[in-house]
């Protein structure tokens, strides 16, 4: 089953998981709880929620855990605490988590951008001048400015000011959007400054500050369907598609790892490079892949790995290496994944 395609119509028409049944999960420090739903299709007894979207570690070394129902999770490495819109977060989905420089942490959720100081959030919406609410990606540039891909296109913020940017669409012989033709799935910056911005069936738009560059199957991309972006250490961009699994582009031509038969699996991304330059990612129904700049290795079932679909790879400063997806987190050690339940193993 294509999990993810499921799950996106399923948000769209906001019928989340219709036949399941409630449970209340509790935080380790007892403070907190979480209306959690039983999904049998994602269930793991005892897992933090079902669909762990994006993992993120901040300056101050906690560690952010960001879903497609629950909300938000944060461990400081010693309680586990769930935020959700009684706490003032924006609503549901977490699509992007980002810090700023002064350490504010900006999340994207289907109800606006939301931002949290280390004590309150506060909420930005199209009341505020943001193009849509319904936010699908999140990055921010070397100049601190914040990208927000929503369904409707795309939104530059300064802090201050909105600034609603035009993107250009390419032309392409055949349209096929999962969702929705101006929605923007994707934002990374290359090393030249250019912004990237994946689109669901035109392919991607590159800003260089003025003009507009695209790349489509037309012209060397695997798949117009983008999924996710993530430009590497030596300035490569990986490109995660819907149809056509993984590409990369170093500058000037393509390699389409899937359609030459090199990995295996149509729907790719959760791009994450690691200190050692390995380029992590998954691809659906068929584990997670590691590249270390000459092959790859494939893992899945064979290492425990219990589930279809990895959306999120982060490894942290202590070292832990955190995959979220549909199922909850796990961890992997190097030789084995394991499931983290509430309990962990958080530091082990």
């Amino acid at each position: 089953m294509n999990y993810l395609r499921f799950y996106i119509l399923i948000s769209l028409l906001g019928v989340q998981l219709l036949y399941s049944v409630s449970c209340i999960a509790q935080s380790s420090s007892g403070d907190k709880s979480i209306q959690e739903i039983k999904d049998p299709m994602f269930y793991i007894d005892g897992q933090l929620c079902q669909h762990v979207r994006k993992i993120f570690q901040d300056s101050k070394g906690n560690l952010w855990l960001g879903t497609n129902v629950y909300g938000l999770m944060r461990y400081d490495g010693d309680s586990l605490v769930y935020f959700t819109k009684k706490d003032g977060l924006g609503v549901g989905r977490i699509t992007g988590i980002v810090e700023d420089e002064e350490g504010a942490l900006w999340f994207g959720t289907y109800g606006g951008l939301t931002k949290y100081d280390g004590v309150s959030f506060t909420n930005f919406t199209t009341k505020d001048g943001l193009i849509d609410n319904d936010i699908w990606s999140l990055a921010i540039d070397t100049g601190g400015y914040i990208w927000i891909g929503t369904m409707s296109g795309v939104s530059k913020f300064d802090g201050t000011t909105f600034t609603t940017l035009d993107i250009p669409k390419a032309a392409v012989s055949e349209l096929t959007p999962i969702l929705f033709e101006h929605r923007i799935t994707s934002i990374t910056q290359d090393h030249k400054g250019n912004i990237w911005f994946g689109t669901d069936g035109h392919g991607i738009s590159m800003y260089n500050g003025t003009t507009f560059t695209y790349f489509t199957k037309e012209n060397g991309l695997c798949d117009n369907n983008i999924y996710d972006l993530m430009t590497d250490a030596d300035g490569n961009v990986w490109v995660g598609t819907m149809f056509g699994g993984v590409s990369k582009y170093d500058g000037k031509t393509f390699t389409n790892y899937t359609l030459d038969g090199v990995i295996t699996g149509e729907e790719a991304g959760g791009f994450y490079q690691a200190d050692d330059g390995n380029i992590w990612f998954a691809a659906e129904n068929h584990g997670v892949y590691c590249y270390n700049g000459t092959s790859f290795k494939n893992l899945y079932t064979k290492e425990g790995l219990d589930t279809n679909g990895i959306l999120s790879i982060y490894k942290d400063r202590q070292e832990r290496f955190w995959f979220g997806g549909w199922g909850g987190l796990f961890r992997y050690d190097g030789t084995t994944f394991f499931s983290v339940k509430k309990d962990g193993p958080w530091s082990e």
